[in-house]
C-alpha cells in the first residue's frame, strides 16, 4: 500500500533497509550465535543521524516524530530483530528526559544522544515489578545535595553498554506507586553496576543485564521532573514507545513471510512448487492480509500520536499488540510453509521465530495491554452517560 510518506519519509525508509542489508543482514546469524552487541552497527546508525530522528533540532536531532522512528524500526527489524531491538531501546530511555525533563537536562544529554555518541537504557523492571509498575522496590533518598540509590534493575535492554540511564526509583514509600520519582543516572557513576549478561532465547544481539545501585549518589538535580511523578512519567514514556515495539512486529513479519514466499517459490514437491498449492496459498495470503492491516494500525497510531495531544494510551496498546501479536503468528507460520527447512538455522525464519516472542512481553505484556485497552473502554463508556 502507499502510505503517502513525505519524500523525508521515503529517504528515511531507503536509508534504513540500505543498512540492514548491506550492514546487517551478512553479520546476523553470527550475532544470533555470539551475542554480541552490534556496536558497528549503531555507529553506522549513528553516522547516518538515525539516533537523531525523534530528538528536537534545538538539541541536535532531525526533529521528526514517532511515525519518522517506527519507519526506520520497521526496516532493521525486517532483518534482524535483537540489532533493531539495540537501536530503539535508545528512544525509550529518552522519553523520560524529552517528556519532562528540565531545560538543563535537554542541553546536557540530547546533543550526544542525538548524535549517537552515547546510548540510553530505560530501568524500570525488577523481580517484583515488571507488569506491576507500581511494585517498584529501588530507592532514592535525598541526603543533602545528593539522592542516594539502592536496589536492583532486571531485565534492562542495553544495560552495560549504555552511558545514560533514566532509573525509576521510590523516594516516597508510604505513597505506593505515587512515590516513585524518575532519575538520570550515568554509567561510571559509584556505586551503580551490572549484573551478568543474560542468555536469552532470541534477540541475541541485544543485550540484557541487571543494573545494581549500592549507595549510589548522583547529584539532586539528576531528579527528572518532581519527586513523585515517576510513575507518570514511565507510563507517558511506554506510551510514546509501544509504537515502536509494534513497528518491530511488523518488520520481523514482514521478513518471515519474504523468506517464506522466496522459499515456496523454489521449493518442489509432487513436481509442483509449494507456492502453487491452495493450502500454502491461503497461509501466505493470511499472512499478507495481517502484516499489511497491522501496518496500518502502527503507522495511523504514530500519526496519532504526532498529531494530538490527547490520552494516546489506548492506541498505542492496541497498536502493540495486535502487530506483536500477528508477528509471532506469521514466523510461526513462516516456519510451517518452509516445513523442515524453516526449523533450520540455515534459514533465518526460526530466529525470527524465536526473536518475535518477546514482543509479546516487553515493555508491558499483551494481556497487560488488554487491560489497558478494556480499562480505557469502561472510561470512555462512563463518560458518555
Amino acid at each position: 500500500m502507499d502510505y503517502f510518506f513525505t519524500e523525508e519519509q521515503q529517504m528515511i525508509k531507503e536509508l534504513a533497509a540500505q543498512i540492514a542489508e548491506e550492514k546487517v543482514k551478512p553479520v546476523r546469524a553470527e550475532l544470533d550465535e555470539t551475542g554480541e552487541f552490534p556496536w558497528d552497527i549503531m555507529k553506522t546508525l549513528a553516522q547516518s543521524d538515525l539516533f537523531g530522528l525523534f530528538i528536537p533540532e534545538e538539541y541536535g536531532g532531525l526533529g521528526k516524530g514517532s511515525l519518522e522512528l517506527c519507519i526506520a524500526v520497521e526496516e532493521i527489524s525486517r532483518v534482524c530483530l535483537g540489532v533493531s531491538t539495540s537501536y530503539a531501546a535508545n528512544a525509550l530511555g529518552t522519553y523520560p528526559i524529552l517528556i519532562i525533563g528540565s531545560e538543563e537536562q535537554k542541553k546536557k544529554y540530547l546533543p550526544d544522544i542525538a548524535s549517537g555518541k552515547r546510548l540510553v537504557a530505560f530501568g524500570l523492571t525488577e523481580a517484583n515489578a515488571g507488569s506491576d509498575a507500581g511494585g517498584v522496590q529501588t530507592t532514592a533518598r535525598l541526603d543533602g545535595n545528593e539522592y542516594v540509590l539502592n536496589g536492583t534493575k532486571q531485565w534492562i535492554t542495553n544495560g552495560g553498554e549504555a552511558e545514560i540511564y533514566t532509573i525509576i526509583a521510590i523516594t516516597d514509600k508510604s505513597k505506593g506507586a505515587r512515590g516513585a520519582s524518575a532519575f538520570i543516572v550515568e554509567k561510571g557513576t559509584p556505586g551503580f553496576t551490572f549484573g551478568k549478561k543474560e542468555d536469552k532465547m532470541g534477540i541475541r544481539a541485544s543485550v540484557t543485564r541487571e543494573l545494581i545501585f549500592d549507595n549510589c549518589r548522583i547529584p539532586k538535580e539528576n531528579i527528572i521532573g518532581k519527586e513523585g511523578m515517576g510513575f507518570i512519567i514511565a507510563m507517558k514514556t511506554l506510551d510514546k514507545s509501544r509504537t515502536g515495539v509494534g513497528a518491530q512486529g511488523v518488520g520481523v513479519a514482514h521478513g518471515a513471510f519474504e523468506e517464506a514466499v522466496a522459499f515456496a517459490r523454489q521449493r518442489h514437491q509432487f513436481g509442483h512448487p509449494v507456492i502453487s498449492f491452495q493450502a500454502v496459498q491461503h497461509m501466505l495470503a493470511d499472512m499478507a492480509i495481517q502484516i499489511e492491516a497491522a501496518r496500518s494500525l502502527v503507522y495511523s497510531v504514530s500519526r496519532f500520536i504526532d498529531s494530538s495531544t490527547k490520552d494516546i494510551s489506548k492506541e498505542t496498546a492496541m497498536a502493540k499488540t495486535f502487530a506483536t501479536d500477528v508477528a509471532m503468528k506469521v514466523t510461526v507460520d513462516a516456519v510451517q510453509v518452509m516445513g523442515g527447512a524453516g526449523y533450520m538455522k540455515e534459514y533465518p525464519v526460526e530466529k525470527m521465530m524465536r526473536d518475535a516472542k518477546i514482543l509479546q512481553i516487553y515493555e508491558g505484556t499483551n494481556q497487560i495491554q488488554r487491560n489497558v485497552i478494556g480499562q480505557s473502554l469502561i472510561r470512555e463508556a462512563a463518560r458518555k452517560k
